[in-house]
């Protein structure tokens, strides 16, 4: 049984300032080894329940943060910042099963700990299909297209709740409870570390009873931006339409086309300088 891990870091139990999970900051590497120690929980749980096989796409930040011998399981690490499919760089149909670890909440979320929605600058609020999207809805798109059931997430209860109408049966390790976006509290990290392991064994262990994301189609995507600037670069992307001075929406068929269109936008938007 192979696996498909998908890994952030705010979601990591402890962390509530951006100075713990980018590097450089003085406790970075501290921060770094919960999350390391937090995916390999996720591993062993898949372990005990039968997986066999992992690859861990590194997908903070510059998405080189981890020490791959310091990985469970023998698993593969894909880093690297130019990745075409980002987050879900990696994922195709010989998966099993995906797992979000160390994700957040959406922007538009209300206070979820160091909540944003891929590029904060630039998006305030995404939604598929008029339910509010954090970057584990829209990675979900690749999931459709691959038909590969979403089952486990961890993070904080807003990170769960957003993911459940995108993946109602996946498994949710809610590690803290957010206070405001920049406080939370914290379960101990063995604990957090307990939580995740016993969560993984038991979304293998019922993987049957997961069902695959199905959004309905076509794919209906609305954006809103922070900045009129942004959302007029974003429109120039084939497929994305500008619906007022600070919306735009991309309806689309293919749900994979959809997150590669929304990718581009993130990607022009990113390198923007103001």
């Amino acid at each position: 049984m192979k696996i498909f891990i998908s890994s952030d870091m705010e979601g990591t139990a402890g962390v509530v300032d951006w100075t713990q999970c980018v590097s450089g900051g003085e406790q970075y590497p501290y921060y770094v080894s919960l999350l390391t120690q937090e995916i390999n929980a996720a591993i062993e749980g898949a372990m005990a329940a039968g997986a066999t096989e992992f690859v861990v796409n590194d997908s903070h930040s510059r998405m080189a943060n981890l020490r791959p011998h310091e990985l469970a399981g023998g698993a593969r690490y894909l880093s690297g910042r130019l990745k075409p499919w980002y987050m879900m760089e990696g994922l195709d149909d010989t998966f099993d099963a995906i797992f979000f670890v160390s994700y957040h909440g959406s922007m538009s979320s209300n206070g979820s700990t160091l909540s944003h929605t891929y590029f904060p600058a630039a998006f305030a609020e995404v939604t598929i299909n008029g339910e509010v999207a954090g970057e584990s809805g829209i990675n979900a798109l690749v999931a459709q297209a691959y038909g590969v059931p979403i089952a486990l997430i961890t993070g904080d209860e807003t990170t769960a709740r957003e993911l459940a109408p995108f993946s109602p049966d996946a498994r949710a390790a809610v590690v803290k409870t957010s206070h405001t976006r920049f406080s939370a509290e914290s379960l101990h990290p063995d604990a957090a570390r307990d939580l995740i392991r016993e969560s993984a064994r038991e979304a293998v262990q019922n993987l049957s009873s997961i069902s695959p994301v199905a959004l309905d189609l076509p794919i209906r995507l609305g954006i809103t931006f922070r900045t009129s600037d942004y959302a007029e670069l974003a429109s120039r992307v084939k497929g994305i339409e500008r619906t007022g001075d600070l919306t735009a929406e991309l309806v689309e068929s293919d749900p994979l086309e959809a997150f590669r269109t929304f990718i581009t936008a993130v990607m022009i938007c990113r390198y923007f300088v103001e």
